[in-house]
C-alpha cells in the first residue's frame, strides 16, 4: 500500500513540475504567439494599478478607439516604453485624425512633459502578474541565465528520474512467474506416460 502511495505521489510530483515549466514558458513567451506583448514594469508610477516588478501583457489597440481613462504602453525611444493613464486626449486642428495623447502615472503628482504622439503608442495592458517580471529579468543574462538552464536542466533530470522509478515500479507489478503453454503440455504428458508405465511386481 506504502509503495502504490509513493507511486502516486511521485507521479503527481511530476506533473507539478511539468505544468510549472510549461506554464512559466507560456507567461513569458507562448503569448506572444498570440500577439500579446509582455512587458516588465520597472517603476512605481503606476503603482497600485501595476506594482514594480510586475508582467503586464499588452494588445495592440486603435489610437481612435481610446477615451480617458485608459492605460497605454508607448515609446519613450527605440529601447525605452512606459505605461500610464491617459489623462486628455488631443485633435490636430487641422488634422482631426490625427490625435495625441496627455498621460500620467497614477501615482505621479504631475502629468507627463510631452503628449504622447499615436504613433508612439504599442498598446493597451489587458492582464498583470505580479512580481514575475524580477525573475523574468534575472534569467535574461548572466548570471540568471545560467541559473535558469542549470535548474531547468535539474527539474527535466528529476522527472527522467521519477519516471524511471515509476516505470520500473509497474514492469516488476506486470512480470509475474506464469507456466507457459509448451510447459504445461509437457508436464501433462509425462503426466500420462508415467500413468501408463505398468508397476512393477513386488
Amino acid at each position: 500500500m506504502a509503495k502504490k502511495i509513493l507511486n502516486v505521489v511521485l507521479k503527481i510530483i511530476t506533473w507539478i513540475i511539468v505544468i510549472s515549466v510549461v506554464a512559466f514558458a507560456v507567461a513569458l513567451v507562448g503569448v506572444k504567439l498570440f500577439g500579446v506583448q509582455v512587458y516588465t514594469v520597472l517603476s512605481g508610477s503606476m503603482e497600485p494599478v501595476y506594482h514594480t516588478g510586475a508582467v503586464i501583457y499588452v494588445v495592440d489597440a486603435e489610437p481612435s478607439e481610446l477615451k480617458v481613462g485608459d492605460d497605454i504602453t508607448f515609446r519613450l525611444s527605440e529601447n525605452t516604453t512606459a505605461t500610464h493613464r491617459i489623462i486628455e486626449i488631443l485633435e490636430d486642428e487641422s488634422d482631426p485624425s490625427h490625435l495625441q495623447f496627455k498621460t500620467k502615472g497614477v501615482a505621479n503628482e504631475v502629468e507627463d512633459a510631452s503628449p504622447v504622439d499615436a504613433s508612439q503608442i504599442i498598446g493597451k495592458p489587458v492582464f498583470t502578474i505580479p512580481y514575475l517580471g524580477y525573475v523574468a529579468a534575472y534569467i535574461q543574462q548572466p548570471p540568471g541565465l545560467y541559473v535558469g538552464l542549470s535548474v531547468g536542466a535539474a527539474l527535466l533530470l528529476l522527472v527522467i528520474i521519477i519516471e524511471l522509478i515509476t516505470d520500473d515500479k509497474d514492469t516488476k507489478k506486470k512480470k509475474k512467474p506464469e507456466k507457459s503453454a509448451d510447459n504445461e503440455t509437457a508436464e501433462e504428458t509425462k503426466k500420462e506416460n508415467n500413468e501408463d508405465k505398468p508397476k512393477g511386481e513386488e
